[in-house]
C-alpha cells in the first residue's frame, strides 16, 4: 500500500488531531464481489465485527471469502477525526486504524471463528506496524460491538498469547476497545483486491494457530 514509510509510531493528541469533515465519503451501494448491500441496515439477525490487522485490502479479502460472512467493507476506526480521507489517516494525525467491517450470520460462522482468522493472519506483536507497513494506521486492533464480543476477544487474546510466546514472539500489542464510529473508506478501497487482482497487500501471519478448543459458544464467557 501507499505511505509505507510513515514514521508515525504513537497516537496523536486528540486536541491536535485533524478536524475532518461532516460529510461521509460516498461508497457503492453493493459489494463488488457478492452484490450484498454495503451499508446498513443489514439483514435481521446478523452481527457486526470490526478488525484492524494492517493493510485492509488483504484483510477484507480473507473475510469476504469466509462462509457465513454476508458483507465486508473497509474503513477507519479508533481515532478522533470524523470522516477522514485515506491520506489523512496515513499522516498519523487522525488516530484511526485501517479496519475491516465484517457482517456475519452467527448460525454459520461464530465470532470465535472470525477471531481465529484475525489472529492467525497477521502478527499481533508488532505495535504500530505490520512488517514494512509502519504507522499507527497499521496497528492491530479489535473493536467490539457489545460486552459479549469484548469478553470473547479478551479470552481469545489470553489463549493465543502463550502460543505466540512458545513460538518465540513477544507480547500481544492488539488493542481491544468498544467501537465508537466506523467511517467507510473511499470507493476505490472497497474490495480492492477483487477490482485489482494484481494488487499487493502483504500477509504477515506468524504461522501460530489459536487453540482448537477455543471455538465455544459465547455464553461460556459471560460472567
Amino acid at each position: 500500500m501507499w505511505f509505507t514509510g510513515s514514521s508515525k509510531s504513537s497516537l496523536p493528541d486528540p486536541a491536535k488531531a485533524l478536524p475532518g469533515r461532516t460529510e461521509a465519503v460516498e461508497v457503492p451501494e453493493r459489494h463488488f464481489v457478492n452484490g450484498a448491500k454495503l451499508t446498513p441496515p443489514y439483514p435481521d439477525g446478523s452481527q457486526v465485527a470490526t478488525f484492524g490487522m494492517g493493510c485492509f485490502w488483504g484483510a477484507e479479502k480473507l473475510f469476504w471469502e469466509t462462509p457465513g460472512v454476508l458483507v465486508t467493507a473497509v474503513g477507519y476506526a479508533g481515532g478522533y477525526t470524523p470522516n477522514p480521507s485515506y491520506r489523512e489517516v496515513c499522516s498519523g494525525k487522525t488516530g484511526h486504524a485501517e479496519v475491516v467491517r465484517v457482517v456475519f450470520d452467527s448460525k454459520i460462522v461464530t465470532y470465535e471463528q472470525l477471531l481465529a482468522t484475525f489472529w492467525e493472519n497477521h502478527d499481533p506483536t508488532q505495535g504500530m506496524r505490520q512488517g514494512n507497513d509502519a504507522g499507527t494506521q497499521y496497528r492491530s486492533a479489535i473493536y467490539t460491538s457489545d460486552d459479549t464480543q469484548r469478553q470473547i476477544a479478551e479470552a481469545s487474546r489470553d489463549a493465543y498469547e502463550p502460543r505466540l510466546a512458545s513460538a518465540g514472539y513477544g507480547s500481544i500489542t492488539t488493542g481491544i476497545a468498544p467501537l465508537d464510529t466506523f467511517f467507510f473508506a473511499e470507493d476505490y478501497h472497497q474490495q480492492y483486491l477483487a477490482k485489482n487482482p494484481r494488487g499487493y497487500c502483504p500477509n504477515h501471519s506468524t504461522g501460530v494457530k489459536l487453540p482448537d478448543d477455543f471455538v465455544v459458544t459465547p455464553l461460556q464467557y459471560v460472567d
